[in-house]
């Protein structure tokens, strides 16, 4: 029979796991459930706005912040090489020369960060 600082150990180490197995489920369902920007974030995208940054930017990820867990439906294109010491071809072939940058259906661009006002009218997206 083990003894009882064993059995101590035991318990502490199963709680910590189970403890661990509930955040990590709970932070996983969370991620997958609805924002409230998810519709106006799919209208961005599927209004043809292009959102070019670089990971290393930080008004790209404010710009990133602005949308919450919404921000995976946004049409980013990362132009920064891995190494963040160059910029990936598909940006250089469009001359994207600073970060954040949005370039629009009609061929309009706007640097820097924008807010989601800008965005939807620029877009015609509603917010919510």
């Amino acid at each position: 029979m083990p003894s009882m600082h064993t059995l101590k150990k035991y318990y502490w180490v199963v709680g910590v796991v189970v403890l661990l197995g509930l955040l990590i489920g709970t932070k996983m369902w969370t991620n997958t459930q609805p924002s409230a920007l998810d519709s106006f974030a799919q209208c961005v995208t599927d209004a043809k706005a292009t959102f070019y940054g670089a990971f290393w930017c930080p008004h790209c990820q404010a710009q990133k912040k602005l949308f919450g867990r919404s921000e995976r439906l946004l049409p980013y294109v990362e132009c920064s090489t891995p190494d963040s010491k160059g910029q990936t071809q598909v940006c250089i072939d469009k001359k994207i020369t600073g970060y954040p940058l949005w370039e629009y259906a009609d061929g309009t661009r706007a640097s820097g960060q924008q807010t989601l006002a800008q965005l939807a009218e620029k877009t015609g997206c509603t917010l919510p």
